[in-house]
């Protein structure tokens, strides 16, 4: 696993039931709410001062997740990806990566395509169980409950930035 993980340098996640725990809430006015997790945020501000670029592909369009994104840095951003290997296959050509330098996390069938031909692919715990079985790893996390936030601590330690990155950074 550890192989796979050193030539990674673009992170793609899926939004519902990766960043999100895949709850939708609309309010009586039709403004949608999502729940983001303040973990997650921060292992993906980690892994970008490792220099590993984070993207979304994302079958659903949401101003809530355009806010995100700019919150977060994220400027390789796919709304509304019903086929997300076209998506994909786009970010291959603007980035100039090749498939074992990028990682993705998945949570849905819609995800399987890509996640077979990254270089690591992973999951939350409650990810369908198609989407386990082609997963490299299956975080212990749910999707929304910390999922991300594992994958990115997973990225640090495995391109040997974890140690300059969190311990020597937070004194841990």
């Amino acid at each position: 696993m550890n192989d796979k993980l050193k030539h990674i340098e673009l992170l793609l996640l899926d939004v519902d039931g990766v960043m999100t725990d895949g709850r939708i809430i609309w309010d009586a006015n039709g403004t949608e709410i999502k729940f983001f997790n303040v973990k997650d945020g921060h292992g993906i501000k980690l892994v970008q001062r490792a220099g590993i670029q984070v993207g979304i592909i994302t079958g659903r369009v949401s101003p809530v997740v355009d806010l995100r994104a700019k919150e977060l840095g994220i400027e390789i951003l796919y709304q509304g990806s019903l086929r997300k290997q076209e998506s994909y296959d786009e970010i291959k050509r603007r980035t100039g990566l090749a498939d074992h330098q990028i990682a993705y996390m998945g949570d849905d069938v819609i995800d399987v395509p890509v996640m077979r031909r990254v270089g690591f692919s992973a999951a939350p715990a409650d990810a369908l169980p198609e989407v386990l079985k082609v997963a490299d790893y299956v975080a212990c996390a749910r999707g929304g409950w910390g999922a991300v936030r594992e994958l990115c601590d997973l990225l640090l330690k495995g391109r040997g930035m974890w140690q300059e990155l969190v311990v020597e950074r937070y004194e841990l």
